[in-house]
């Protein structure tokens, strides 16, 4: 035990372990109470029970087991009392786990089968079974903890709307009794590509809203990559290991997307001095990997094309030519306009702005991304470049009544305050 009658700090202590693991400790009372809602009553409860006990006693030297723990028994004993015990789904190995609460050191403890349970965890929150807007609302609930109204504000909708799609998910999960696993074999294959889906989803969640200062945001992309390096620990197949490449560059780029003003820096602008160049490595050691294997998929391209950036140690350095022929790849995979649009600004850099122009009017001439904000801030900044203000203005005004991020919001009004100057 880590004795301390230092109530603040013991506060701040359970405070930091909330945050960094409270859904490890979550997911393990799903697998242990078989139930979403009496794990987080346990969840609760644990945690109750450690501002109580630990202000006396301090802080064990596990404090995740010890929470596993209590959170269980103090549900388990909630049920005996209610004399609804025969309901809960706890397996004779479990029992025998939990025989003796104060044993830290059983084998269950281990911290490789409390990671284990936040696979079985995702996997079931990706279940196939269940519609994708309700895979992302659970896993941001359940697996990274994010409240209904911080999911809601996400994805500009009412923390009752998302409550319900919630309650909707656990309910078809518990009804259709959807296996608390991971899956195995072609299943597994399956449900990778919901699972993957749903990480990078969580991972840009996190990384488009993050301008330095926001915790939750700094702890979706952390939680996302180390998602990622769950992941590949269970299956090392190519597009896992591109998408973990894939977050890694583009996290190792983070601290420089913003200035000390809070304001936005294109990759142009950024420092590349201040890049990380560890995760910069480790993303395109991945990459290489992926690559030379069979099956990579649409991460690993991704992933090749930021390592390219990466590697460039002046933007005027980047391989444009490589840029554009791993696009051409990439759409022939997936064809998606907005993959056509980031090939359109690498021909532009490399052809020539006209070039870059022609493709971005025929995408917008389409239709197809005439409500993405960001088609119309290309368009403007060809504008820009080529010395068309009156243009410019009218496109960089389109991006701005679209766009929906503060960050984005002041970058396109400054760009439009220096084409007034």
């Amino acid at each position: 035990m880590l004795h301390t009658h230092d109530k603040p700090a013991i506060a701040a202590r359970i405070d930091e372990i909330y945050r960094r693991d409270s859904r490890r400790v979550f997911a393990t009372l799903i697998r242990l109470l078989g139930d979403f809602d009496r794990a987080e009553e346990a969840l609760h409860e644990a945690f109750r029970a450690a501002v109580e006990q630990w202000s006396q006693t301090g802080v064990p030297e596990n404090p995740v087991a010890w929470l596993i723990s209590a959170g269980r028994f103090k549900v388990i004993d909630q049920i005996r009392r209610d004399a609804r015990f025969e309901s809960v789904n706890v397996s004779e190995e479990s029992e025998r786990r939990f025989e003796n609460l104060a044993d830290e050191s059983a084998a269950w403890h281990e911290q490789t089968a409390i990671e284990d349970d936040r696979l079985r965890l995702i996997f079931t929150c990706c279940h196939p079974a269940l519609a994708e807007d309700a895979q992302i609302a659970l896993t941001l609930r359940e697996v990274c903890g994010l409240t209904t109204e911080a999911i809601a504000r996400a994805y500009l909708s009412s923390a009752p709307t998302i409550a319900q799609r919630i309650v909707r998910a656990k309910a078809k999960i518990r009804d259709a009794k959807i296996p608390y696993e991971v899956p195995e074999g072609d299943a597994l294959r399956e449900r990778l590509r919901s699972v993957l889906r749903v990480v990078y989803l969580v991972y840009n969640e996190g990384y488009l809203s993050t301008s330095g200062g926001n915790s939750q945001s700094n702890e979706l992309v952390s939680e996302s990559i180390y998602l990622g390096r769950l992941l590949v620990e269970l299956n090392e197949s190519p597009d896992i290991k591109g998408l973990l490449a894939l977050m890694l560059l583009q996290e190792s780029r983070r601290s420089t997307r913003f200035d000390s003003n809070g304001e936005l820096c294109l990759l142009d602008a950024q420092d590349r001095t201040r890049w990380d160049r560890a995760m910069i490595e480790e993303g395109i050691a991945l990459v290489r990997s992926a690559l030379v294997s069979r099956g990579f998929g649409v991460y690993t391209l991704q992933a090749a094309i930021a390592a390219i950036h990466a590697e460039a140690l002046r933007y005027e350095d980047t391989d444009w030519p490589q840029i554009i022929a791993l696009y051409d790849v990439l759409l022939r995979i997936e064809p998606s306009p907005v993959i056509a649009l980031n090939r359109a600004v690498a021909v532009a850099m490399h052809d020539g702005i006209e070039a870059g122009l022609s493709l971005v009017d025929a995408l917008l001439d389409d239709d197809t991304l005439t409500n993405y904000h960001l088609a119309h801030a290309a368009r403007a900044d060809f504008y820009r470049r080529l010395g068309r203000v009156a243009q410019a203005r009218s496109a960089y005004e389109r991006a701005l009544g679209l766009a929906q991020q503060d960050s984005e919001r002041r970058f396109l009004s400054r760009r439009l305050a220096e084409l007034g100057a």
